[in-house]
């Protein structure tokens, strides 16, 4: 493909940029604070692309793919040693339905209904009927082999172990952007970025306006642990609720899938209170005490049900990350929007998963759902439901996430976010935040990330219709 000149690269060498040296010898500056300065070095410049897209979460390589198979030279660039994020390296292997509330209309299709396809090919996947918790149950490892092969197939390249670490600023535009790996520090050039780092790190690094919720919806440490059936017939919510105390368990919330195919079951039973996970030491502690509360659930088991079989097998590489910051973007989904099912004319992407609150200041999860019910849930006592509106004779199906949710607000034309850090408030997020919808938004920075691209236009100067037709010519659901 013809390389287009959509912002002016020359800033950056092909041997190199000016940036501090990482140096032995490096003195300390002058300020007051306990600082280093680093001395001047030339990085070498590793890629050049397109597209380059920070995140291979499934959104950031469905991003990558939409955008590779229209025609770019894309670059993904992931920190840990796999793509999936949080469905393969934090093990949590379910993804909600693709139909309407009422299980009458699907609106979610492509990449994701093709990744399943592929999954079912190899027995990986289980289906579930009307189920508004389980639309699919999967293999978190064989998912991680097809997200290889689909970003090999789309000839995108991929950089794991690789970690970003600052953007690269020149006349006002972003033009590159520094990664760290084994080889040491290098830079990729690209016209368009993509930012699905899941944190929004390249727009927080670049001084774009973010926001982080005053409650965040605290992270999950899951756990796979084989021989789980033994277990049948022991109430584990009741018996952690009953010794959490002697193991210092917080309250939380428990659920969780099996392994298809097996009698390995996929736990999430922990809960990390009054962390930030965008920050490294909450981070840090947040890991480790997730570790800690997997091991103290699996004591509770053998000291009270020491007639099961059960093992530990598997511990994510990373925590379940529910909530960290949010970009500031053109539109801020809320919670009415999704609620009410409000239509937008730059929809990019439908879904039907309950508002599902995972509470900071209080155990157990409050559900809304779009008919009108709420269920606060919490494990060793009865749910109360309840309604948080009035009954009306109709109920919306479906809302939908619009594109101005996704291009952040500032002075960079070439930017757009995919993932969790998307402009809503804290009842939108609740729904719009699990993993089949947040799919869907890589699909469509992917696709805006081409026609911008293409086009010789700034993103935010995009037309949504064409982005909402290429996305339907491309196989997703669009209405």
């Amino acid at each position: 493909m013809k390389r287009r000149n959509f912002f002016n690269l020359t800033a950056l060498t092909s041997v190199g940029i000016l940036l501090p040296k990482n140096s032995a010898h490096a003195e300390p500056s002058s300020d007051e604070q306990n600082t280093i300065r680093e001395e001047a070095k030339n990085i070498p410049v590793i890629a050049e692309a397109d597209i380059c897209v920070l995140g291979g979460s499934c959104t950031g390589v469905f991003a990558a793919i939409r955008a590779a198979r229209l025609g770019a030279k894309v670059v993904i660039v992931e920190k840990q040693n796999c793509f999936g994020g949080t469905a393969t390296g934090s093990m949590v292997n379910v993804w909600h339905s693709p139909y309407d509330a009422e299980f009458q209309q699907q609106i979610i299709g492509g990449l994701t209904m093709e990744t399943i396809e592929r999954l079912k090919k190899r027995n990986a996947v289980f289906v579930h009927q009307q189920n508004v918790s389980h639309g699919f149950d999967f293999n978190s490892d064989e998912l991680k082999v097809e997200l290889d092969e689909m970003v090999l197939a789309a000839h995108i390249k991929p950089y794991l172990h690789t970690i970003f670490s600052a953007p690269v600023v020149k006349d006002g535009e972003l033009i590159a952007v520094l990664v760290e790996n084994k080889s040491g520090r290098g830079a990729i050039k690209a016209n368009i970025f993509v930012d699905a780092t899941g944190d929004g790190d390249l727009c927080h690094r670049l001084e774009l306006p973010t926001y982080t919720a005053e409650q965040l919806q605290p992270p999950t440490m899951c756990a796979r642990f084989a021989d789980w059936r033994s277990l049948k017939g022991f109430d584990l919510n009741k018996t952690v609720l009953e010794n959490r105390e002697k193991y210092h368990l917080p309250e939380g919330f428990s659920w969780g899938a099996y392994v298809p195919g097996s009698d390995v079951y996929m736990l999430a039973g922990t809960r990390v209170y009054g962390v930030n996970c965008a920050d490294a030491d909450d981070l840090t502690n947040a890991e480790m005490e997730g570790r800690r509360q997997v091991r103290a659930i699996h004591d509770i088991i053998r000291e009270h049900c020491p007639q099961s079989k059960i093992t530990l097998q598997a511990l994510p590489s990373q925590i379940g990350i529910r909530e960290t910051r949010h970009v500031r973007c053109g539109y801020q989904l809320t919670g009415d929007d999704v609620l009410y099912g409000k239509r937008f004319d730059d929809a990019i992407a439908n879904g039907s998963y309950r508002v599902d609150i995972h509470h900071q200041n209080k155990p157990g999860i409050t559900l809304r759902y779009l008919n009108g019910t709420e269920q606060y849930s919490r494990p060793g006592f009865p749910s109360k439901t309840s309604r948080w509106r009035e009954e009306t004779a109709t109920n919306p199906t479906f809302y939908q996430i619009p594109l101005r949710s996704l291009i952040p607000g500032g002075r960079y034309r070439n930017i757009i976010t995919a993932g969790r850090m998307l402009d809503a408030d804290r009842i939108a997020f609740s729904a719009v935040r699990v993993m089949v919808n947040m799919n869907q938004t890589g699909e469509a920075a992917g696709t805006a990330a081409w026609l911008a691209l293409s086009s010789n236009t700034p993103i935010n100067n995009l037309d949504p219709q064409e982005v909402r037709k290429l996305l339907a010519k491309e196989g997703a659901i669009i209405l």
